[in-house]
This record gives structure tokens, sequence and C-alpha cells, in this order.
């Protein structure tokens, strides 16, 4: 489990990768509540495109960012989402909760 992140323009994006499950969802959970609190970007992108694989931890990685997002009044933004990931996230809702821009 890797991630890297950049801050530009005041939007914070998190390039995460690989599988996202109970092994390393506490990790992404806690990296990405402190690029938030370090930088309070007004958007934070986070960047599924090389995630191949989410769970219901995924959607736990999710919610903790919304929740740390919404502290700072700023916007949560999902993208790069294939096909299992974005199962996922329509089944348990997130679709409905933050901005979603799926691969075509």
């Amino acid at each position: 489990m890797q991630f890297t992140s950049f801050l530009q323009d005041g939007r914070l994006t998190v390039a995460l990768t690989g599988e996202i499950d109970h092994h390393c969802a506490k990790h992404y959970i806690q990296s990405i509540a402190a690029k938030i609190e370090a930088y309070t970007p007004s958007v934070c992108v986070l960047d599924f495109q090389d995630v191949s694989f989410v769970d219901s931890s995924g959607i736990a990685v999710v919610i903790n960012a919304l929740r740390s997002m919404t502290q700072i009044e700023g916007t949560l933004v999902l993208d790069g989402l294939t096909e299992q990931p974005m199962k996922v996230f329509r089944a348990s809702g997130i679709d409905k909760l933050v901005q979603i821009k799926e691969v075509v």
C-alpha cells in the first residue's frame, strides 16, 4: 500500500494504489486526515485510478476523509473509479454523499 499526494491551488490530490481492505485502511485514514489537517484544502480529490479492489474498509476511508473535509468546510471528490470500487460505493450510498468521477 502506497500513495502519493500533492497540493496545487488549494486542491489536495491523494492518489491511492492497490487494494483497499482492512490491512491498509487504518493507515490510509490516518494519512489522509493528517494531509487534510496540514494543508486545509478547499477540495480533496481521492484518486482511485490505480485501485484494483475496495471492500467495506474502503468505505471507511472515504467516510473519514469526508468528515475531515466537512470540518474545514471543504469538498471531497472521488476520481478515477473503476468498475469494482464503483459498485461498492454505489451499494453503500457513498455516491449520494460525494461527487464521483468514473473512468469511462
